[in-house]
């Protein structure tokens, strides 16, 4: 069955769309006409227009395209949703947003104390993953799902906490987090390990773990939180398997995989940027070293 009897509304989120290009919109604005009404601010970078508009586009793709749906019928689909989510987009947007407009929001008095606790390198590393790992367990997976508010509510902490996994690793001018060298590499391995079993109980499972996806209420509960309501009543779905071969174990496995994958993929980019970063430093010394004049001791005595 094809995922256009869902509807232009629900497959391409207009609003959705609006409230980006609003985003995309007060950026600009304050990065280019408004940022000379901030101390110490600098003009808007190529490089960090870009990861903006990118993070901007990917976020879209996942949360306002028909992968949002598609994410409702296949566990997979929902899976590389919250890795492209929560390991791409998260960076990116981290990254397209200039250190003079992160310095001027962390100093509000209310953010201040929180960021400053939450981007401490164990508490960042330790939250998100812990969060995300309880997000996944059944019980709470099939609740969260099928609840528009929980629903609302668990994506946006993740977020937040995502936002506050990456950072220490991004680090923007932040001169509290001191993470360089192997903390770093350490901070990358603990993440990966931490995921680890979340993904592993998906992988290993022998039998379907989330009712959204093979109990048929349950299934058209969590398709209402993306589709209208009159359209769905006019409709008459039992489950995914209208519209995927895949059986549901199957899907869930991969599923697993998918979110494993996107995940080393992500940290092995950072390791190699963290490597040729040292490469490259290390190639400036040398050459500096051999560069610089030779100094005769006699001539100091002199």
């Amino acid at each position: 069955m094809p995922l256009g009897i869902f509807g232009f509304m629900a497959l391409w989120s207009p609003f959705f769309i609006v409230a980006l290009v609003f985003l995309i919109a007060v950026y600009f604005l304050l990065t280019v006409k408004w940022r000379r009404s901030f101390p110490d601010s600098e003009p808007l970078t190529k490089k960090q227009a870009v990861y903006f508009i990118l993070g901007m586009l990917l976020l879209y793709v996942v949360k306002g395209s028909p992968v949002e749906v598609l994410s409702s019928i296949l566990f997979s689909a929902h899976m590389t949703q919250m890795a492209l989510l929560y390991l791409v987009v998260t960076p990116l947007i981290i990254l397209g947003i200039p250190t003079w407009v992160w310095k001027a929001v962390i100093k509000l008095p209310v953010i201040k104390g929180v960021f400053g606790f939450m981007t401490k390198p164990l508490i960042s590393l330790l939250s998100f993953n812990v969060i995300f790992s309880i997000y996944h367990i059944p019980i709470v997976f099939d609740h969260v799902r099928t609840d528009p508010t929980s629903h609302g509510l668990a994506m946006t902490i993740l977020f937040i906490l995502s936002l506050f996994m990456w950072w220490p690793l991004l680090n923007p001018g932040d001169e509290d987090i001191d993470l360089s060298g192997l903390k770093r590499i350490g901070y990358i391995l603990g993440s990966a390990v931490l995921l680890t079993p979340a993904c592993g109980l998906i992988i290993f499972a022998e039998n379907p773990l989330y009712a959204p996806y093979y109990d048929p209420q349950e299934f058209m509960k969590a398709l209402a939180l993306c589709v209208p309501a009159n359209t769905l009543d006019g409709l008459s779905i039992s489950g995914p398997e209208l519209f995927t071969n895949m059986s549901i174990e199957n899907d869930q496995q991969l599923g697993g995989v998918i979110m494993k994958i996107i995940q080393e993929i992500v940290f092995g980019v950072m390791l190699f940027n963290l490597f040729f970063q040292w490469y490259r430093s290390d190639q400036e010394k040398q050459e500096k070293l051999s560069y610089d004049p030779v100094i005769d001791p006699s001539s100091t005595e002199s």
